[in-house]
């Protein structure tokens, strides 16, 4: 009776699971059929999931590899997500150490605030961030995406890395202090190279928030050569008179190749980060 019980527990698991995992995929699988077809067989009836051998067409992808815009958007994109990234990995792992290992007065209220600034809506922050790109001139230009993007993450990060420091042992920055090192070779030497598997981690989180991101960038970017991605796709929407979706799933399987390169490149540790994240020692 107990295996029989066992067995049904382990089925209904299964089964919780495959309906999960065909929720996650089938967009995808539907996206990238989509994108084979022709535009006109978007509007067919009935309508077909997958597209017959005959249909199956590369003029989507054509169409947006012909295009020199495609390559602009592309690499804004890249660029703004990695310097994004490497900023954010630094200063969030700096400010993590720096409240992790040393008492200062207003340690804990910084830290509060820090966590608090989490759960303030990003949408409610565009008035008052278009006025300051304003002011620094950085509207119309990617430096007005980079700043506000490390800002956005700068807090999760930090507090995700400072779980990491705190479970390095503080004898290692202690024998690194006896032997005259300083503050600096302390972070360097110890803290960076121990906290990769959490710096990871979070920056792939990062790298999606920047790669993926859209009001803010829709709200400040007008020229198409500087626009990132998200928004050389939303230009597709409308057109003509009509959304040509063959085009938005085609560049929308172009947006996917870069993330699958940095979760494969960081998969190792990213499940590193999230087991030594978890465990309080």
């Amino acid at each position: 009776m107990k295996l029989t019980k066992k067995k049904i527990i382990h089925g209904l698991i299964y089964m919780i699971l495959i309906a999960g995992m065909l929720i996650v995929v089938l967009p995808m699988i539907y996206m990238i059929s989509t994108s084979l077809k022709p535009n006109g067989a978007l509007y067919e009836y009935p309508p077909k999931f997958f597209p017959e051998w005959k249909e199956i067409t590369l003029e989507n992808y054509k169409y947006i590899l012909e295009q020199s815009k495609f390559y602009r958007n592309f690499f804004n994109s890249i660029f703004v997500s990695v310097v994004t990234v490497v900023i954010a990995a630094f200063v969030s792992a700096a400010l993590a150490f720096c409240i992790a290992r040393f008492r200062f007065p207003g340690r804990n209220f910084l830290f509060t605030f820090i966590m608090l600034t989490m759960i303030i809506p990003g949408t409610t922050l565009i008035v008052p961030q278009y006025e300051l790109a304003v002011k620094l001139g950085a509207i119309n230009s990617l430096r007005g995406l980079i700043p506000f993007y490390v800002a956005w993450v700068i807090p999760y990060s930090t507090f995700m890395i400072k779980g990491f420091v705190e479970n390095l042992p503080k004898e290692l920055d202690e024998a690194i202090y006896i032997d005259g090192g300083s503050v600096f070779t302390v972070f360097f030497r110890i803290i960076l190279p121990l906290t990769k598997p959490g710096i990871a981690s979070i920056s792939i989180f990062n790298f999606l928030t920047a790669w993926e991101e859209f009001p803010w960038a829709n709200t400040v970017i007008n020229d198409d050569l500087k626009r990132t991605l998200p928004i050389a796709i939303s230009g597709f929407f409308g057109q003509h008179q009509f959304t040509q979706w063959g085009y938005v799933f085609a560049l929308s399987v172009f947006s996917l190749i870069p993330i699958l390169i940095v979760f494969i490149s960081c998969q190792k540790f990213f499940v590193a980060g999230l087991t030594t994240g978890g465990v309080k020692g």
